[in-house]
């Protein structure tokens, strides 16, 4: 399993801190449309979702993290799929689907860091940043480097929100 920093912001204009990404960027902007289904999970910090990028493309994704606001470590492992829609019916009818997520993705890579610049259908914009923890590397070095870069893109501590974009959708939806 792989390891990462994590933090999740709401944003008054993707544009806007695209335009500052793009100087600190090494990489990008890459666009990318993105349908999430969501799998049901027996433990509330795991979540199991298919990205579908095309209907021959996608990604089983299996991650693992608190739901708190601010930087927090991801526990996450990726499986590549050629067959998304077979892959989505064996598993909504293993464990049922928990939502759908449908998204614009922007992405830079500034450094090891993942900037995704995110229009989530039904949520709004939002900031995504993840930090790519090296082997044996403490958290709290990828938390200080997010807390660096939310600073250089102008996003302030209030505008975190915690959990994935499923759960803001369901508690959006009730």
């Amino acid at each position: 399993m792989d390891r990462n920093i994590e933090i999740k912001a709401r944003i008054d204009s993707v544009d806007r801190i695209a335009h500052i990404a793009a100087t600190l960027a090494d990489q990008g902007p890459i666009e990318i449309a993105q349908d999430d289904t969501f799998f049901r999970c027996e433990h509330s910090a795991d979540r199991l979702k298919l990205r579908t990028f095309a209907p021959d493309r996608a990604e089983l994704i299996f991650y693992r993290r608190a739901d708190s606001s601010g930087p927090k470590e991801s526990f996450y492992l990726i499986t590549p799929t050629a067959t998304p829609d077979a892959l989505r019916e064996s598993l909504t009818l293993a464990w049922g689907q928990a939502g759908r997520v449908r998204k614009q993705r922007r992405l830079f890579l500034v450094g090891r860091t993942r900037v995704h610049l995110d229009r989530v259908e039904g949520l709004g914009e939002f900031l995504e940043l993840e930090v790519v923890l090296q082997e044996g590397e403490p958290a709290e070095a990828g938390v200080a480097e997010a807390h660096a870069l939310m600073a250089r893109l102008g996003v302030a501590e209030g505008q975190l929100v915690q959990g994935a974009y499923v759960d803001l959708l369901r508690a959006q939806a009730a």
